[in-house]
């Protein structure tokens, strides 16, 4: 089973990663051929780390189309090497962004054909796909106000970015609503977590 956390940067995604990780591992109780594996992308591979941290250096100039592309070589790495061997296992996988990501951020935010990028996406993790997407929606200004640390090259890029990346989220999962499940950030963590925890434990 393959679930996915997305939303603006500051909406909550560790914290709800965590306590979904753990919800899981707790409802697998003794089996101990069932493991809950989180990853992050991209990144979790060492070429993934080396990527991630070109794309979130502030400093680096990096056009939009190369950016889209050197997201989705991660991506198929951290599938090739984390991910699908992982579900071939029989394990549950968590991760921190996948393609969707892709799709909002150069896609309806950076301007790129969002009909491309999925098709790209495909190719590179050869058709791998979520079970279930939570989107951790906020309003772009509460999100952003939640980041206490220096930010990163996607986070330096402003507040109408910011807006049409949660749109771009809103408006992808209008289209896929069975598979993209959208949760209100901005209730206490607990109320965040059961709905996400409810979701998560139909589908296994």
């Amino acid at each position: 089973m393959f679930f996915v956390f997305e939303g603006l940067d500051g909406a909550g995604k560790s914290t709800q990663i965590r306590l979904l990780a753990e919800a899981l591992r707790e409802a697998t109780g003794d089996d101990s051929t069932r493991q809950v594996i989180t990853c992050r992308d991209p990144g979790s591979t060492p070429a993934g780390e080396a990527i991630r941290a070109l794309l979130l250096d502030p400093a680096a100039k990096i056009g939009m189309m190369a950016e889209m592309l050197l997201y989705m070589s991660a991506r198929a790495q951290l599938v090739e090497e984390v991910i699908r061997p992982a579900l071939d296992g029989g394990n549950v996988v968590i991760s921190d962004r996948f393609l969707l990501s892709n799709v909002v951020y150069q896609g309806h935010a950076g301007g790129l054909s969002v009909e491309e990028i999925w098709r790209i996406g495909r190719i590179a993790t050869k058709n791998l796909q979520p079970r279930l997407t939570f989107v951790l929606d906020l309003p772009a200004n509460e999100s952003d106000k939640r980041i206490d640390r220096p930010r990163d090259r996607l986070e330096s890029r402003g507040e109408a970015f910011r807006l049409s990346v949660r749109d771009g989220f809103l408006r992808e999962a209008a289209v896929d609503p069975e598979n993209i499940f959208v949760v209100d950030g901005s209730q206490p963590i607990e109320e965040v977590h059961a709905e996400i925890k409810t979701a998560a434990l139909a589908c296994l």
